[in-house]
């Protein structure tokens, strides 16, 4: 019989293997360092709701804020990107001029950040508990060596990563 599980110790072993690699949780605090925001072409879908919310914080009209912002792959919309140094950004990936002091000396460099971050899409406030990232630990460390917020900060359940991941709203922050 296909399914017939013989022992008690094959039984525990079937509910291990079930089990996700990241039971026990994750752990994720974003920096706002805007690595997520930008590389390859690629897309950052957006629905008709957080357009409407990305228009209200914008203080513009939805037609002038997907006019602006927005660009549409089939049947679905995409917020446009830009080419920067040879990456692909999020039109709302911003970069200013920053200084610190280092042992005396001064340091300039680049902060980023997203402008739009009180109501960015779905896809983004769910980073990086995607299906990809999620299927195993080899893929988590990838993204890990570009995302400095990877396993660090708030840990998040087992269940609180699969609601992220599953999410078809803005998730609950």
């Amino acid at each position: 019989m296909a399914g017939w599980v013989e022992s008690e110790s094959e039984q525990m072993r079937l509910r291990v293997v079930q089990e996700p690699w990241y039971a026990e949780g994750l752990r994720f605090s974003c920096t706002q360092c805007g690595n997520c925001c930008t590389g390859g072409p690629g897309f950052v879908w957006i629905s008709d709701e957080e357009v409407d919310r990305l228009a209200a914080h914008l203080g513009m009209t939805v037609e002038a804020t997907m006019r602006k912002y927005c660009r549409r792959i089939g049947d679905r919309l995409s917020l446009k990107e830009r080419l920067n140094r040879g990456y692909y950004d999020c039109i709302f990936l911003t970069e200013e001029a920053a200084t610190s002091k280092v042992k005396g000396r001064t340091v300039r460099s680049t902060r980023r950040g997203c402008s739009i971050y009180p109501v960015r899409p779905l896809q983004c406030r769910t980073w990086p508990f995607w299906d990809g990232l999620l299927e195993s630990p080899d893929a988590w460390a990838a993204a890990k060596g570009k995302c400095p917020g990877m396993d660090k900060g708030e840990q998040f359940t087992r269940e609180e990563i699969e609601a992220k991941r599953d999410a078809e709203d803005w998730p609950e922050e």
